[in-house]
């Protein structure tokens, strides 16, 4: 439900079953995969089909939307990517897919966000943390442009994902579902930058609603009163992301994301604090390995 889980984050996760591409694989048969310092073919050639490498990034992170802290992390960790047909993973998000037509996918994947501890989010004092979440469901994908559009041009594509939110700090407890619609427009490869910005809504349903927001009893304060959460908008949301690529194995990338809670159900929670709140970052990715195969957006 961060921005992370669609940038840095998700190449952390990439070597799971857990991304949602637009790939067509070549008729080509494998080959023997290369060191990145190999000459990489022209874009035309299409992407390869899996990489190998090494991240590290910085992240100012929104404790949660409404809240009025943020969180610093850095990390650096090796990923993984993979364009397969069916597997998918990569800078992108993570899945299996279930279904393709020229226009259309229907993917079965995975996000995350990390968690935050409530001794460091002064409004959540003495409430039990927000855990690492995981989620998991069926995303569908409309290709609004023409899906013949390569490397070079900009397109246009609206994500409809619905997925079940699990908190693996507490043994994988069920805490809601989420439906997370994202309109994107994305441009790959020209003069060596990548970029794409996206506005979306996520609405959770009640039991999410209380995880970020509710209140019980026992947890209230004279400045904290019991706040019963409700389901529906959680928070508008826009996202941008941009890459330089630095040569054949070097990539350096930014995101940012604006979350508001302006007329969301739970604006009343006491654990709003702010309407609006920004998460960004920026890192570095270094290839070490490519396949020979490629594949095509």
């Amino acid at each position: 439900m961060t921005l992370i889980a669609r940038s840095a984050a998700c190449l952390l996760l990439a070597a799971s079953p857990m991304c949602n591409v637009w790939a067509q694989a070549d008729a080509a048969p494998p080959t023997v995969a290369t060191p990145a310092t190999a000459t990489v073919p022209s874009a035309n050639a299409g992407r390869p089909l899996w990489e190998l490498g090494v991240f590290a990034f910085g992240v100012s992170q929104q404790a949660y939307p409404g809240s009025d802290q943020n969180i610093g992390r850095g990390l650096a960790l090796p990923y993984g990517i993979y364009r397969g047909e069916v597997l998918r993973a990569d800078e992108d998000g993570a899945g299996l897919r279930a279904f393709k037509s020229p226009r259309f996918e229907l993917d079965v994947g995975f996000a995350g966000s990390f968690g935050s501890s409530s001794e460091r989010i002064e409004a959540r004092r003495g409430m039990p943390n927000l855990g690492t979440l995981i989620e998991f469901g069926p995303m569908l994908t409309w290709k609004l442009s023409d899906p013949a559009v390569r490397d070079g041009s900009g397109r246009w594509t609206l994500e409809l994902p619905l997925r079940g939110v699990f908190d693996i700090n507490d043994g994988w407890a069920h805490r809601g579902m989420s439906f997370e619609p994202e309109l994107i427009w994305s441009l790959r490869r020209r003069g060596g930058w990548s970029g794409t910005a996206r506005v979306g809504l996520l609405v959770a349903d009640q039991r999410l609603g209380r995880h970020f927001y509710g209140v019980e009893s026992r947890f209230a304060t004279a400045s904290r009163p019991a706040y019963d959460a409700k389901s529906g908008l959680v928070a508008t949301r826009l996202a941008f992301t941009l890459s330089r690529s630095l040569g054949p194995d070097w990539n350096v990338f930014g995101f940012a994301r604006f979350d508001s809670v302006t007329g969301a159900a739970n604006e009343s929670s006491p654990l709003v604090r702010q309407t609006t709140g920004a998460t960004y970052g920026i890192g570095l990715s270094w290839t070490w390995l490519r396949s020979d195969v490629r594949v095509r957006d």
